[in-house]
């Protein structure tokens, strides 16, 4: 995972386009370099060593010379790190020779023609033991190669075609077909290509071999690795039009496979693209800069060449992420991610943390237009191992998938809950007491309460209905024993009624009906939990109101311990909020229950943080961005820290968003795992 960003401003109106990490001062801790190719200079930041960098203190490139990239490298042999830029408005290279003590001497220049150089990179290319210089020339459509002559300076530039049009815009270095002399590899934005120039060891090259990046794919940026361990160079490539990142597997003689594709979300346009591995399992990862969506992706590696689906670290609105590196500026052996942010002249560190990543989802089938509403997880025929209930909306069902305690599943078995009774909520509970646990859904079609007593072996008996009586309304069921005779009873959010019912148990499945009338009018309750709110050993009820503007908030009955409840107490939500889901957790560790709530229509979580007597402190509200949906939400502790974390379904952008909890009720930002392209998810459960 990573930690939320410290920020460094890179002065108004400086646009950093390119970033570069390296030690300029010999203090053992990794400073940045950046292009600013608004404010015509390059910027310097020295790590302080505490996850902190000093302000940025700048050198100039030259009036209008717009740099756009640049590279580091010690080019006059005297053991400093120095750094070269191509400065795109002045068709030249830049070059500021370290001094060792963060510091550098005045820029130096080397023409390259009417070029517009947009990309650089160094190598030894002849073989001399000093660095020379490569550039991706946009205006010229070529590669410059500049000889280094080992004193800081260098020879006047030879070209090589990158094709007619091209507009190379990245360029990176390696030996593609491991004869020891370096190549170079270019993106031709335009001709929507990967070149390849096959190094002599002299300072020539072959002629350009192109490789498709696919129809108006654009490729934007590129990085190099031996991805599935073979021994050969492979291409990673940021397509910004067709949003994903291409992988090219190399073969020994320099020719690559077809890419394959992985998806960086829609309207995402990813720029910057680096490879390394951020989850210490010796398998190289994908990192990517989206330039639209404001987020960076990771795509974990099998170590084979493939890649897992992306996950997004999200970053604030309008950064116009640009350019990415990875590398450990705190010296904890965990990879930390440096961005610079176009729009809003910064430059931004995120300090990677181990390890709250999942898996790629694996699909289970609920029927065909089931459309599956709630689901709980627990253990239905004491094996040890968890299962997986879930109440099918539109087929009127309630599908069970045993596990098998290897992350498997059985295919679903079903049980009717009535024609057109459209089960809408699930729980879970003992209601009989045979040490089996049954089932009790919310059939808002019929609107009662459909109880299902397990038989044996998690298999479950004909569903037994309670009626609410009134229109039908039953929306959102829990369980728990409201009246502590140690029996349980079940609480049910009637929507269209505005009230809620209790269900009382008599232990041996069977239920009366309760009522509390409380529920302010228009108020529509969409989701219900329970806990202990004030401390006094009864469970209290928590619901997620939402309809009309003025009435979003989350209502809180307290159970006074004989079958009846205090009115609600209302606790606000955002003006237009539309909360509908609500669920408890200790978030602050300090003994006392916190409601967190999905705010459906802003989209945003909110956090009421409790104070013990069943009041709770005003909302706290994590973005989730963009037109989510937040509907479904529940906590638990996904990285074993102590500290509980929320995992959220967002309906309108198909994925789940997980966030990881700091500890004293504050969240990290989320983390993003796909569930498929339009697939709505609606319900999420834990286990």
């Amino acid at each position: 995972m990573l930690k939320p960003l410290t920020r460094r401003s890179s002065q108004t109106d400086s646009h950093p386009h390119s970033i570069v990490v390296a030690g300029f001062n010999d203090d053992n801790l990794l400073d940045i370099a950046v292009a600013n190719a608004g404010s015509d200079n390059i910027g310097i930041l020295l790590a302080y060593g505490n996850n902190t960098f000093a302000s940025q203190f700048s050198y100039s490139t030259g009036s209008g010379s717009n740099p756009y990239s640049l590279t580091v490298g010690d080019f006059n042999n005297d053991h400093r790190m120095d750094i070269a830029v191509a400065n795109f408005g002045t068709h030249n290279v830049g070059i500021f020779l370290g001094l060792g003590n963060g510091f550098f001497t005045r820029q130096t220049t080397f023409s390259t023609g009417p070029s517009r150089p947009r990309a650089i990179t160094v190598g030894d290319f002849n073989s001399d033991n000093k660095l020379d210089i490569a550039v991706a020339n946009y205006g010229t459509s070529n590669i410059g190669v500049l000889l280094g002559l080992g004193n800081g300076t260098f020879s006047n530039q030879t070209t090589f075609s990158t094709g007619y049009d091209s507009l190379p815009l990245s360029i990176a270095v390696g030996d593609f077909n491991n004869d020891n002399k370096l190549d170079i590899a270019v993106v031709n934005n335009v001709t929507n290509n990967v070149g390849i120039f096959l190094g002599h060891g002299n300072g020539s090259f072959e002629d350009q071999m192109t490789f498709t990046t696919g129809i108006k794919s654009q490729p934007y940026s590129i990085a190099l690795a031996d991805l599935n361990n073979d021994t050969h160079l492979d291409i990673t490539v940021s397509n910004f039009n067709t949003h994903n990142v291409g992988v090219f597997l190399g073969h020994r003689d320099g020719s690559f496979e077809k890419p394959t594709l992985y998806s960086t979300g829609n309207k995402s346009y990813p720029v910057s693209v680096a490879i390394s591995d951020f989850n210490n399992d010796n398998k190289l990862d994908i990192v990517v800069a989206n330039s639209q969506t404001n987020n960076i992706g990771l795509f974990f590696g099998y170590g084979n060449g493939t890649f897992a689906t992306q996950v997004t670290y999200s970053v604030l609105t309008g950064f116009n992420l640009h350019s990415i590196v990875a590398d450990d500026f705190n010296n904890d052996n965990i990879l930390d991610i440096v961005i610079a942010s176009y729009a809003t002249n910064d430059v931004n560190v995120f300090f990677g943390s181990f390890n709250s990543t999942f898996s790629d989802q694996v699909q289970y089938s609920t029927g065909d237009y089931s459309q599956p509403s709630s689901v709980v997880i627990d253990d239905f025929n004491n094996d040890d191992k968890l299962d997986i209930a879930v109440a099918n909306r539109n087929s009127s069902n309630l599908g069970i998938f045993l596990g098998y305690g290897d992350g498997s599943f059985s295919t679903q078995m079903t049980y009717s809950t009535g024609s057109n009774s459209n089960p809408r909520s699930i729980t879970v509970g003992d209601f009989n007491g045979d040490g089996l646990l049954d089932i009790a859904v919310a059939n808002e079609g019929y609107g009662n309460v459909g109880v299902f007593l397990q038989y044996r072996n998690g298999t479950f008996m004909p569903q037994k209905s309670y009626s609410n009586e009134w229109y039908p309304a039953s929306f959102s069921v829990a369980s728990c024993d409201f009246d502590n005779d140690g029996r349980l009873d079940i609480a049910v959010a009637n929507r269209y009624i505005d009230e809620i019912t209790i269900l009382f148990g008599d232990g041996d499945g069977n239920f009366s009906h309760g009522l509390i009338s409380a529920i302010y009018s228009e108020y529509r309750p969409f989701s219900i939990t329970v806990g202990d709110f004030n401390n006094d050993d009864r469970f209290d009820i928590a619901v997620a109101n939402e309809l009309y503007w003025d009435t979003n908030n989350v209502g809180v009955f307290l159970n006074y311990g004989n079958r009846t409840f205090s009115g609600q107490i209302s606790n606000p939500t955002e003006f237009g909020s539309y909360p509908r889901a609500v669920t408890v957790g200790d978030f602050n560790n300090d003994g006392k229950l916190d409601i967190a709530v999905a705010n459906f229509q802003k989209p945003t979580i909110g956090i009421f943080i409790g104070n013990g007597d069943g009041t709770f402190s005003n909302q706290v509200v994590y973005a989730i961005g963009g037109k989510a949906n937040p509907i479904s939400l529940t906590a638990c502790d996904f990285n074993n820290d102590s500290r509980l974390d929320i995992v959220v379904a967002n309906s309108g952008v198909s994925n789940v968003a997980v966030f990881l909890g700091k500890g004293k009720g504050i969240f990290s930002s989320p983390l993003y795992y796909s569930t498929g392209n339009n697939s709505q998810p609606y319900s999420v459960a834990t286990g």
